[in-house]
């Protein structure tokens, strides 16, 4: 009997020709790496009113993590901007964590200059580009990871750094202890979904076979808000699929309407809810109910259940699982997970604007220092 093609090593190299699931196969390493790099984190920064973590797409989803994780375990506002402009409140005790993996991302530059003119506390995570020339010019500290990733590949880089230096100016501790349960699990979700595990026996596979050729409705709740955004940009990245994703309790307050008027929605839908054996009655209690109500309109609804003691290792379970799910849904579709063509094609299209050319020359006119023209990676 043939292989199913989510068994096939082979079938799965003639797809995913760069190796997109390769990092989903050794994630747990890319995490102890980012771990050991962030243990080298260097700052004289005093403790800050409020953050501010500016980023856009796979740079920014780590700071939605953190934001989420640092709920129940840091004091001070933390806000995550998706934005060219920081927030008019942002000033001098304001801790701004630049997050760009290629160091060229227009909209990251755009906020880099709000946070120089606004004298903000100021550190960068990056892997070069004009991000990182100006930190080394303007001596503005940051740590460079590294490089040659696709930027949604190097989430462990972009997240657990924010983690560290967070403990490192006293904002948060146990952040290693969770670290290593987190690392724990994620190697055991590797195992469990290699390629070789039958599809019967992997959930990331079966759940694949289940919902591909569907829309799927993912729906967090708390710290798991971020981790169902992550796992819709990773369906519409590597599966190039659309995905749509809310969260718990506000989707009960509008989303939940949309079921009433269903027909064909089980053609084109599916429903996954995110959960944790530790979620309060309040929110179990919801999405139990949720589910009955939109069980007449036919649609299939699959469950993700966290993972591990800590909230850090729940949150990254969860994340392996989404990883996993959409290279998995890649292969089956036929489509190398890593080329992203329509983004590759908007970015091209925007650099008729010279918007990030504009952003440079106005750092250089309030800095006075003159930076080498990089090309427009993003």
């Amino acid at each position: 009997m043939d292989k199913h093609r989510l068994e096939d090593r082979e079938s799965i190299k003639a797809i995913d020709k760069v190796g997109m699931l390769n990092y989903c196969l050794s994630m747990h390493t890319h995490y102890q790496k980012a771990a050991n790099l962030a243990a080298g984190i260097i700052t004289s920064y005093s403790r800050p009113v409020n953050i501010i973590i500016t980023g856009m797409g796979g740079s920014a989803i780590g700071g939605e993590l953190l934001k989420d994780w640092a709920k129940s375990n840091v004091c001070i506002p933390i806000e995550v901007n998706r934005e060219y402009h920081l927030p008019v409140y942002a000033n001098d005790e304001t801790l701004v964590l630049v997050t760009s993996y290629t160091g060229d991302t227009e909209e990251t530059l755009s906020s880099l200059r709000d946070a120089i003119k606004k004298k903000c506390m100021i550190y960068c995570i990056t892997s070069g580009g004009t991000l990182m020339e100006i930190a080394e010019k303007l001596k503005i500290p940051y740590l460079q990871v590294p490089a040659g990733m696709p930027p949604r590949a190097a989430l462990p880089y972009m997240l657990i750094p924010l983690l560290v230096f967070l403990e490192k100016i006293g904002l948060t501790s146990r952040v290693s202890a969770e670290l290593d349960e987190a690392v724990s699990v994620i190697k055991a979700i590797e195992m469990q979904n290699a390629v070789e595990i039958p599809v019967k026996d992997s959930l990331t596979k079966t759940l694949a076979v289940n919902i591909e050729g569907f829309i799927p409705m993912i729906y967090g709740f708390g710290i798991f808000s971020s981790v169902a955004r992550r796992l819709k940009q990773q369906i519409n990245e590597n599966a190039k699929m659309m995905s749509k994703w809310d969260n718990f309790p506000e989707l009960n307050h509008n989303e939940i309407v949309g079921y009433e008027k269903s027909e064909n929605m089980k053609n084109v839908f599916v429903a996954i809810f995110i959960r944790d054996n530790d979620e309060p009655v309040e929110i179990r209690s919801r999405i139990e109910i949720t589910k009955e109500l939109i069980k007449p309109a036919g649609i299939g609804i699959y469950e993700i259940w966290s993972q591990g003691r800590d909230n850090l290792a729940k949150m990254l379970s969860v994340v392996a699982v989404a990883d996993f799910l959409s290279n998995y849904l890649a292969v089956l579709r036929e489509i190398d997970p890593t080329p992203v063509q329509t983004i590759d094609k908007l970015k091209s299209s925007l650099k008729e604007n010279c918007i990030r050319e504009q952003v440079i020359k106005e750092i250089e006119k309030i800095t006075g220092t003159t930076f080498v023209a990089h090309s427009q990676r993003f």
